[in-house]
C-alpha cells in the first residue's frame, strides 16, 4: 500500500501550517500562544511524515 497520498496531504499541511506561522509573526503583536501552538501542529505533522517515510 502506497503511502504516498498520505505524505502529500501531511506536506500541504506543513506548508500551511508554516504560512500561518509567517503571517501571524508578522503582525505588529503577534500572539505567542498562537505560534507556539502552530509551531507544535506543525511539528507533529513533521514526525509523522517522519515516521511514514521511515516504514515505507
Amino acid at each position: 500500500m502506497s503511502m504516498q497520498p498520505r505524505l502529500d496531504s501531511l506536506s500541504r499541511r506543513h506548508s500551511a501550517l508554516d504560512a500561518k506561522i509567517h503571517d501571524e509573526g508578522v503582525r505588529p503583536m503577534p500572539d505567542q500562544r498562537v505560534l507556539m501552538r502552530l509551531k507544535l501542529q506543525k511539528l507533529r505533522v513533521k514526525e509523522e511524515m517522519d515516521r511514514l517515510r521511515t516504514i515505507s
